[in-house]
C-alpha cells in the first residue's frame, strides 16, 4: 500500500511555526524522516494561506526537494498556491490534494492537472457537502472522472479518488457507506486509484487511542482495495501493516468483519485490542472512549 506522509502540516505546532517563520532546516529534517520512514509522497499542507500561499509554496517545494527526491502532494485550497507549487515541482509527478466535485473547483484545478501533467486526488465532496451514502459517492465519483478524462484527457491512473473518512466517534454509518462504495469503485472508475485521509477516523478520540484506530482502519481499507492512504509518518506499526508485515493481525480483523467466532481468552492483550477496535469501527459495538476496557 502506498503512503502519503501527513506531518508537514500548518496545524502542527512545530511545523506550522516552521512554515510561518520559513525555517527550512526544521522542515527539511522532517522531510528526511518521512523519506527514511518509507513514505511515497510528502504532503505539504499549508492551509488556506490566502495572502501568502503563492509565495510560501514557491519557497517550500524547492526547500523540500533540496534534501529528498520524493514527489510532493500540494495541499491547500489556494488555487494560485497550487499552481506555484506545480511550477516549482521538478522531481517526479506532483499530486494535487485535492479537487472537490464542485464546478468552481473542477473548472479551476483540472486544467492545471492537465497542463502540468500532475496526478490529483478527487475528493468526493459535492455542492451539498458530504455525500450521504455510497450511491451519492458513486454519482460524484462518476461526474469527476468523466469530466477529468473526457474534457481534459487526464488518464485514469493519474486520478486518486478519496471517498472521505469520517471520525468513528461521530458517524460510524459513514464508514460502512465508504466500504460499500469501495465495492462499486472498480466499475464506476475503471483504472483510477484510491486514497483516504486515514487519521480522520481517530480525529476526536483520546490521543492514546488514535494509533490503534488508524491501524485497524488501514487493515480494513487494504482488504477493500484502497491503493494509498495519507498517514502519520511516525506510526511504525501502521507502516508494518501497510507493507504486509502483520498478517496475523490482519487475519484477526478480517474474522471480525466476516462475523466469525473468536475465542478472546486465547488471544494476547494486543490481539484482543485489535479485535475490540475492529468491532467498534465496523459498528458491531457502539463507540465509547473506554471500548478497550470493556
Amino acid at each position: 500500500m502506498k503512503l502519503i506522509g501527513e506531518n508537514l502540516n500548518i496545524m502542527s505546532k512545530k511545523y506550522g511555526k516552521a512554515l510561518k517563520e520559513r525555517d527550512a532546516k526544521t522542515l527539511q529534517e522532517l522531510a528526511i524522516q518521512e523519506a527514511e520512514a518509507g513514505m511515497d509522497w510528502i504532503d505539504l499542507n499549508i492551509g488556506p494561506a490566502g495572502k501568502t500561499g503563492e509565495e510560501l509554496m514557491s519557497w517550500l517545494v524547492p526547500v523540500i526537494h533540496e534534501v529528498v527526491d520524493l514527489p510532493l502532494a500540494l495541499d491547500t485550497s489556494n488555487i494560485k498556491a497550487i499552481e506555484a507549487g506545480l511550477k516549482a515541482h521538478k522531481k517526479g509527478r506532483a499530486l494535487i490534494n485535492s479537487i472537490m466535485v464542485r464546478p468552481e473547483r473542477m473548472d479551476a484545478l483540472l486544467p492545471l492537472a492537465a497542463q502540468y501533467e500532475a496526478d490529483f486526488i478527487g475528493l468526493l465532496w459535492g455542492p451539498e457537502g458530504m455525500p450521504r451514502d455510497e450511491n451519492e459517492r458513486g454519482a460524484l465519483c462518476a461526474e469527476l472522472v468523466f469530466k477529468a478524462t473526457g474534457e481534459f484527457g487526464i488518464a485514469p491512473e493519474r486520478i486518486f479518488i478519496d471517498p472521505i473518512q469520517t471520525p468513528v466517534n461521530v458517524q460510524q454509518n459513514q464508514i460502512m457507506s465508504v466500504l460499500e462504495f469501495m465495492k462499486m469503485f472498480p466499475d464506476i472508475a475503471p483504472g483510477c486509484l484510491s486514497t483516504i485521509g486515514l487519521s480522520n477516523v481517530s480525529n476526536g478520540p483520546p490521543e492514546h487511542l488514535r494509533p490503534i484506530l488508524n491501524q485497524v482502519m488501514l487493515i480494513i481499507w487494504k482488504r477493500h482495495g484502497m491503493y494509498s492512504a495519507i498517514v502519520d509518518t511516525f506510526d511504525k506499526p501502521l507502516h508494518d501493516i501497510a507493507r504486509g508485515k502483520r498478517p496475523e493481525i490482519e487475519a484477526l480483523v478480517h474474522k471480525v468483519e466476516d462475523g466469525e467466532p473468536i475465542d478472546m481468552a486465547s488471544l494476547s492483550k494486543e490481539e484482543q485490542d485489535y479485535v475490540k477496535t475492529a468491532k467498534v469501527i465496523l459498528g458491531h459495538n457502539l463507540y465509547s472512549d473506554s471500548w478497550l476496557e470493556i
